[in-house]
């Protein structure tokens, strides 16, 4: 097929379909679509919070810290709506796929870091702390090993409420001195919902290097 690019008299060729249309053309359409469907969108709002979080905790007083919990709390809604979304209205996709679980590990590592310089994190809660990062390194790895291999390990319940806990032991911890005038206990009710999600991190973490070893092992 041939088509005359504006008042041009070069002529572009482009490869057609089964249905006449121009490939290239029917490709970026898809393109576009995909990278701006909602629930992809909302991934990248939650990758934008990650330095509004971190940004907060540059300023001095009980306000910043609020606004850091303001926009965590956005975020990790967004992380339970995009996947809804996608899998409600068919929309997919291998970005999807890549990008949300690297906006869930930036989100809550960086949280984890500015809490640890704030002193929030501190003493003994370090290592709940660690268990964490390394947990989110190891199973990264791993996943993206056996991704080569054409293996999926699927997420259980379990890790779910791992998540669900960590989420929320984060959100205490962002309130923290401000979380306190309100409510006395808040910084103390974060520091032990991150020891618990820590424990259950060590018990998910364990199941899915139990289920890839054996492919590692062939391999």
């Amino acid at each position: 097929m041939m088509i005359f690019s504006g008042f041009d008299t070069e002529a572009i060729f482009y490869p057609m379909n089964s249905f006449g249309c121009h490939r290239s053309i029917l490709k970026a359409d898809m393109s576009r679509e995909v990278v701006l469907s909602l629930p992809n969108i909302l991934t990248y709002g939650r990758i934008l919070a990650v330095p509004a979080v971190a940004a907060c905790f540059y300023f001095d007083g009980n306000t910043p810290r609020w606004f850091a919990l303001g926009i965590f709390t956005v975020a990790a809604i967004t992380d339970f709506f995009d996947g809804y979304l996608a899998r409600a209205w068919q929309q997919q996709s291998a970005l999807g796929r890549m990008l949300d679980p690297i906006a869930d590990k930036l989100l809550v590592s960086v949280c984890l870091l500015m809490l640890a310089a704030d002193g929030t994190i501190w003493g003994w809660t370090m290592i709940a702390a660690i268990i964490i990062l390394c947990r989110e390194i190891l199973v990264s790895g791993l996943r993206e090993f056996l991704a080569e291999l054409q293996v999926s390990v699927p997420v259980t319940q379990l890790a779910k409420w791992k998540t669900t806990v960590q989420m929320i032991a984060i959100a205490f911890l962002l309130a923290g001195p401000a979380g306190d005038t309100v409510f006395p206990y808040t910084t103390l009710f974060g520091l032990t919902a991150l020891w618990l999600a820590a424990v259950l991190t060590l018990y998910t973490g364990y199941d899915y290097f139990r289920a890839g070893i054996g492919h590692i092992i062939t391999e």
